[in-house]
């Protein structure tokens, strides 16, 4: 059917660099927009501050957000706690929403009628109208707030907020990664704490709480260590002596565990160690390194007695270039004088902690401290944070787009007769999905292996569609702990010389290739791929893009002309689909847009019946030149049926193809009751359809076949990649035009595969004595196994889509060497593993290669792919200590890991191969 048209067909490469400058372009100015809307807020917010009056008397109702719509016994409205209307809206994923007003939220430990709190609402309420104006003005807006920092958090669109089961508040807006970024600047902190006798108990106690809280408020721009001191220093991590390290999750969780495990014993002189403080943030600022900004000590002590004096005169005065905050643990007062002159003498703060409650507000206070300078000059920095989950997605979205970003602004006080002071008034933020900024570099433009990925200038993946922030714990979805400090090397791990990641970080334009192997059916397959990167970075932004193309099918489009009525005609059959998350439309700004289908905009669209709609026109070309091409299959299909003998072809199920624009028809062979797959083409079964992150699963292995080639798959119905043999048969053949690619298959049950092939071994048996007919007998096996090394057939259906080395290792480990088969190594830096209770180390754990390779040799895992499922990792663990393992299974917990793997490649070269393999008192 393309060959009728290929006339008329013009074939345009694609220019990558000049793809990826203008999808950039376009991130930014909507990038810019969400700036805008935040600017607008700050100013609101600090002109309201300036209009008002605080009044320590000042009586306000506001809506509390955890009190609203709660009545009492009388059935009346509870006090703070109005009529406030809430509705589902799709744009807020469903939730129950007021897009009309904001609401209140408050930790459980701050009182909602404090004179402060009441003010700071009573001030903010100014900011509602803009809220609306904003999301009016930009309707792909989502959460919108201001976090005061007395600690109220006022949030748009209102909604209702649940405690805990406990009846606990604990968000608290001032702890957040955008409230402390926005407030402060980057910042160098060494923490030192004393671990001196005196320090031992409740004290010891408080002190590791507090250094864990200062941890808390670090974000990857800062940098940090931490010294211990008694009788001498030292750094609680060696391997860091002298240096200091970046606050990135991973840090910051190592550092906690080390803390825990810190004892008290000796006698305390801090000296030493504020002077190996002092040493480590000068020789970092001569040489430009950190975070280039504030540099502080935050001393953690019990009290301090000796002459210090010569240490801030040789280091830090009269410069005092670094700030040093005390924290005096206990409630002794004795040393309260000489820990508060430290502080005071080096432009910091001083703080007494004598209960673990105290903690959080106190550490607080040395942020307030650092933005001042900030504060004075009025410096509105623009903050855009490292990418954080939204759970209300959890469900709902592919795992790669889960993530979003805040972009926040500080908010100070004008008034002149503070200005002095520095008062910061809080921060304002907005959420930005990154799933609307991948809307921005559409599929179809990338080809079928190609892809579009986000990262920071810390070399943190924000959005890439190899990133698997989620696994799975029991039958609950959980983010890993280091989701968002995946680095793109982990990602992109064929870079090994970190040429792309150095570019990309130092947001450098420009190109490379690599040969890069791309795991994909879960691990078990692998394609072979040359892949063209093209990045630049977005500007205003700390953020970089990068586009992928691969050699062949992504270099080229396709551009064929149908007249809007043709392809109306054929875009009406009953039996096409188009992939419903792409967007050839835009549905889900307008209300009335939203309950549409891609398919219906589409129509509506061309009909003209919807004239507001706005549609990728590229795109819906391009589909309507598909729909025609295609639309004789259906004549073709619906022929082949009704030629189709039951007897001999019973089982085939279904038929369809695909096509680069996302466009996917089918014909039904049995009535749908009977099909024995109904994920299949379906949203519930990700792999097989057009989504937002990839193209199916049929649809990229056929693409690395020669033309006219077939490619098959078992896909078994349960997790445990068992068959029987009711499950069903896919098969996609493959059909290439010029540059362009589409993909056609038929679903058939695994049975009528089956049996043509003991048909065939029957009739060579008799023809040739090649196969001999003992491969009925009970001793005997004969297996038809694929490229990759998986069983179609066995006399055994219990063995059918298991790993053929699992099944008969002998045999598997006999074609390797003989070279039929070959191992390719490869790598997920994103596994989760069970780590046995007595397992401790700092480092994360490879997997040493020894177990990879007795698996690959001995084949003793009796479910060899187990170990692609990453919750399931436990089976490369030291077998000797299984016992002391399953003793302690409560403790054994899944922790971030990287794993290394094998995949099996058959060597077309080798067309046939035989062997004796001794086995005891026979031979195979």
């Amino acid at each position: 059917k393309y060959k009728d048209v290929e006339p008329t067909l013009k074939i345009k490469e694609v220019d990558g660099l000049e793809l990826v400058k203008k999808f950039s372009e376009q991130m930014e100015s909507m990038l810019r927009r969400k700036v805008e809307a935040v600017e607008r807020l700050v100013e609101a917010a600090e002109d309201a501050d300036l209009n008002h009056e605080y009044n320590s008397s000042l009586e306000f109702d506001y809506y509390n957000s955890v009190l609203i719509n709660e009545k009492d016994e009388n059935d009346n409205y509870v006090e703070l706690g109005d009529e406030f209307i809430l509705e589902p809206n799709e744009h807020f994923n469903n939730l129950l929403v007021n897009t009309t007003y904001s609401d209140i939220q408050l930790p459980t430990n701050v009182y909602n009628k404090d004179p402060d709190i009441l003010n700071g609402v009573y001030m903010s309420e100014a900011l509602n109208p803009i809220f609306v104006d904003n999301f009016e003005r930009d309707p792909t807006l989502t959460w919108q707030y201001f976090g005061s920092s007395t600690g109220f958090f006022r949030l748009y669109p209102g909604i209702k907020w649940l405690p805990d089961e406990n009846g606990v508040i604990s968000f608290d807006c001032r702890n957040r990664g955008w409230y402390i970024q926005a407030a402060t600047s980057p910042k160098d902190i060494v923490i030192i704490v004393d671990v001196s006798g005196s320090m031992k108990g409740l004290r010891m106690t408080i002190a590791k709480h507090t250094i864990t809280t200062i941890l808390d408020t670090l974000g990857e721009n800062d940098f940090v260590n931490i010294i211990a001191y008694n009788d001498y220093v030292h750094f609680i991590e060696p391997c860091f002596k002298g240096i200091l390290v970046q606050a990135d999750r991973d840090n910051r969780e190592h550092f906690k565990q080390l803390v825990e495990e810190l004892q008290a014993k000796g006698v305390g002189t801090v000296n030493k160690a504020l002077t190996e403080s002092f040493k480590i943030l000068r020789e970092f600022r001569d040489a430009g390194q950190g975070g280039l900004c504030n540099q502080a000590i935050m001393l953690i002590t019990d009290g301090a007695v000796e002459d210090y004096e010569a240490v801030f005169e040789k280091y830090n005065w009269p410069d005092r270039k670094v700030r040093v905050f005390t924290y005096l643990i206990g409630r002794e007062v004795t040393f309260a004088p000489n820990v508060k002159w430290i502080a005071c003498n080096n432009k910091g703060y001083y703080t007494q902690i004598s209960t673990l409650a105290d903690v959080q507000e106190n550490v607080m206070e040395y942020l307030h401290v650092l933005s001042r300078p900030m504060v004075i000059n009025h410096d509105h920095d623009i903050i855009w944070t490292e990418a954080y989950m939204d759970s209300a997605l959890f469900a709902s979205q592919a795992q790669s787009l889960l993530l979003m970003t805040t972009v926040a602004m500080p908010v100070f006080s004008k008034k002149n007769e503070t200005r002095s002071h520095g008062i910061l008034l809080g921060v304002v933020g907005s959420d930005v999905p990154l799933r609307e900024l991948l809307k921005l570099a559409p599929r179809y433009k990338l080809g079928v292996h190609g892809y579009a990925f986000l990262n920071t200038n810390n070399g943190y993946i924000l959005s890439h569609p190899d990133l698997r922030p989620l696994y799975k714990e029991g039958k609950k979805l959980k983010p890993k702990p280091n989701y968002n400090s995946v680095d793109l090397s982990e990602v992109e791990w064929e870079d090994q010389d970190e040429v792309l990641r150095t570019a990309m970080i130092n947001g450098e334009t420009g190109y490379l290739s690599m040969d890069v192997k791309v795991p994909v059916d879960k691990g078990k397959r692998v394609l072979f791929l040359t892949n063209d990167y093209f990045f630049t970075d977005i500007t205003g932004t700390p953020f970089s893009l990068g586009v992928v193309l691969s050699r062949g099918h992504g270099e080229y489009i396709l551009l064929g002309n149908t007249s809007v009525e043709e392809g109306l005609h054929d875009l009406l059959q009953p039996d096409l689909s188009l992939a419903n998350e792409w967007i050839y439309c835009i549905t889900d700004i307008d209300p009335d847009h939203r309950k549409l289908s891609q398919l219906e905009a589409v129509i509506r669209f061309l009909t003209g019946e919807e004239p507001d709609l706005e549609c990728d026109e590229e795109l819906v070309q391009e589909v309507l030149f598909d729909a025609v091409v295609t639309a004789p299959m259906e004549a073709y299909w619906t022929t082949l049926a009704l030629n189709m003998s039951m007897d001999t072809e019973a089982g085939v199920e279904m038929a369809f193809l695909g096509t680069r624009a996302g466009l996917m028809r089918s014909a039904l062979y049995v009535g749908s009751e009977k099909i024995s797959n109904r994920k299949f083409l379906t949203p519930k079964e990700k792999e097989s359809i057009f989504t937002m992150d990839h193209f199916p699963l049929w649809y990229r292995r056929a693409a690395e076949h020669p033309p006219g080639s077939f490619i098959y798959s078992i896909v078994s119905e349960d997790d445990s990649g068992l068959c029987s043999l009711e499950k069903k048969r896919l098969r996609a053949d493959l059909i290439s035009v010029d540059k362009d690619v589409q993909a056609v298959g038929v679903q058939i049950k695994l049975e009528l595969l089956q049996r043509k092939f003991w048909m065939a071994m029957q009739q060579c048996s008799a023809f040739e004595g090649a196969c001999p007919l003992s491969c009925q007998d009970d001793i005997l096996n004969c297996f038809l196994i694929d490229n990759n090394g998986f069983i179609f057939v066995s006399k055994r259906p219990a063995e059918t889509g298991k790993f053929f080395g699992a099944v008969d290792g002998s045999v598997m480990t006999q074609l390797l060497n003989m070279g039929m088969f070959r191992r390719v190594t490869m790598y997920d830096y994103q596994a989760m593993c069970k780590v046995p209770y007595h397992h401790h180390s700092g480092a994360r754990p490879l997997l040493s290669p020894i177990y990879a390779f007795l698996a690959a040799v001995k084949w003793l895992i009796s479910d060899f792919l187990i170990f692609l499922l990453e919750f399931n990792m436990s089976s490369f663990w030291h077998s000797d200590n299984l016992a002391d393992a399953h003793k302690h299974k409560k403790h054994d917990t899944l922790q971030p890991c990287d794993t290394e793997y094998p995949v099996f490649i058959y060597e077309p070269a080798i067309k046939e191969t035989n062997g004796l393999i001794d086995c005891g008192d026979c031979q195979k």
